[in-house]
C-alpha cells in the first residue's frame, strides 16, 4: 500500500528515509496490558518490521477499560493477551511480522529474546522484571524505554546504554510497590499519556535520530495539571553494578528471582516452577474434574474453580491463584494440584 505511510513520511523528522529505517527495526515489548496493548498497536500502525510481544497474562473484563487491543470476546474465550494482541494486530498491518509468547520474561527468557531486537518497550507491572530489562539491555546495549502509570500518574525514561544513567542508577534497589491499580485505581488518560511518551521517544530511536532522544525524567499528573521534567544526567554512576564501568548486571543472577509474585493491582499470586517442561492440559482438566471443579479451557489455558478456588493453569507449568495475595497460600494450592 504505497500511500499507507505517507502522513508520517510527510514529517520531516521521519521522512522516506526514516519510514525505512522504521521498517527494518525489531522491537521487543515486555507486557501486553495497557501500556503494551497501546505500544504495540503504534508500532504496527507505524510500519515496524519485526514485533516481539511477551505476556504471562490472559485478558479479564476489568482489562477492558484501559487496555485497547481487546474485546468482550476475548474475555469471554480467555485469552491470553498476547494471542489476542497477536490476532488484533495481524488485522491493523499485515506487513508487520508479529511474534507473540506467552510466558513470563525471566531474565533467561530475555537474555534469548535480545538477540537482533533494536529497542525495547517496558509495558511491564513490577520492578523485578523492570530491573531485568535494565540489565538485559545494558549487557547487550539496547536502548529502552521506561513506562508506568497509575491513577492519574505517569512517567517515562529513556535508557540509552553507555549514554544515560540506566535504571538502577535512578532507583539503586528495587522500590517496594506503593499505590496500585487497585488501591488506586487507574483513567485512560493517564494510560494514553505514558504511551505517548514511549512511543514518541521510540520512532525518535527507530529512525537514528539521536539528539532529538529526550534526556529528561518525565512525570505527570493529569487529574492536577502536573508536569515535570527532570534532568538526569548526574545521576550516572560510574559505580553502578548495572551499568558502570565494572557491571555485574545483579538482576540476571538467579537469587534475584522470585517464583511466587503478587501480581500489581490484583488478588492473585503468580506460581512459576522451575523447570518449563509443560503440562498435559487435556490429563489435568480430566483430573481436576474429577475433584470436582468447573474447568474451562482453549488450546493455551485451562481455568478451574470450585467454591472461592479459582486458578489458571498455562502450558508452561504457570499457575495464576486468584483470590489470594498469601505466598505460602497460593504455593499450598499449587503443590496440592500439581505435585
Amino acid at each position: 500500500m504505497s500511500t499507507r505511510y505517507s502522513r508520517q513520511t510527510l514529517f520531516p523528522p521521519i521522512g522516506k528515509e526514516g519510514q525505512e529505517k522504521i521498517s527494518s527495526k525489531h522491537v521487543l515489548i515486555i507486557g501486553a496490558g495497557a501500556l503494551g496493548s497501546g505500544n504495540a498497536e503504534v508500532m504496527t500502525r507505524a510500519g515496524v518490521g519485526k514485533l516481539t510481544i511477551i505476556d504471562r497474562d490472559y485478558v479479564e473484563a476489568s482489562n477492558l477499560q484501559r487496555q485497547q487491543l481487546y474485546t468482550e470476546q476475548d474475555v469471554a474465550d480467555k485469552l491470553p493477551k498476547a494471542a489476542a494482541a497477536e490476532k488484533r494486530l495481524r488485522t491493523i498491518n499485515s506487513d508487520v511480522e508479529i511474534v507473540a509468547l506467552i510466558g513470563d520474561a525471566t531474565p533467561e527468557k530475555l537474555a534469548e529474546l535480545a538477540e537482533g531486537v533494536d529497542l525495547i518497550l517496558d509495558s511491564t507491572d513490577n520492578f523485578e522484571t523492570r530491573m531485568a530489562i535494565n540489565d538485559i539491555a545494558q549487557k547487550y546495549k539496547i536502548p529502552w524505554i521506561y513506562g508506568a502509570c497509575v491513577a492519574s500518574f505517569g512517567m517515562s525514561f529513556t535508557v540509552i546504554p553507555g549514554v544515560t544513567p540506566c535504571l538502577n542508577c535512578l532507583l539503586k534497589t528495587v522500590p517496594i510497590q506503593g499505590l496500585t491499580c487497585d488501591t488506586g485505581g487507574i483513567i485512560g488518560p493517564a494510560v494514553q499519556m505514558a504511551i505517548a511518551h514511549q512511543t514518541a521517544e521510540a520512532l525518535k530511536i527507530l529512525v537514528e535520530d539521536w539528539e532529538a532522544v529526550r534526556a529528561s525524567f518525565v512525570s505527570f499528573d493529569l487529574w492536577r495539571n502536573q508536569y515535570t521534567s527532570m534532568k538526569m544526567g548526574r545521576a550516572k554512576d560510574p559505580g553502578c553494578l548495572s551499568c558502570g564501568e565494572h557491571p555485574e548486571y545483579p538482576y540476571l543472577s538467579a537469587e534475584n528471582m522470585t517464583k511466587t509474585t503478587v501480581l500489581c493491582g490484583r488478588d492473585t499470586v503468580q506460581i512459576r516452577p522451575p523447570h518449563s517442561e509443560g503440562v498435559d492440559l487435556s490429563d489435568m482438566a480430566a483430573r481436576l474434574k474429577a475433584l470436582g471443579y468447573e474447568v474451562k479451557g482453549n488450546p493455551y489455558l485451562l481455568s478451574a474453580e470450585m467454591d472461592e478456588n479459582r486458578f489458571v493453569l498455562f502450558q508452561d507449568g504457570r499457575a495464576l491463584i486468584h483470590g489470594t495475595k498469601d505466598l505460602a497460600q497460593a504455593k499450598s494450592i499449587y503443590n496440592r494440584l500439581l505435585g
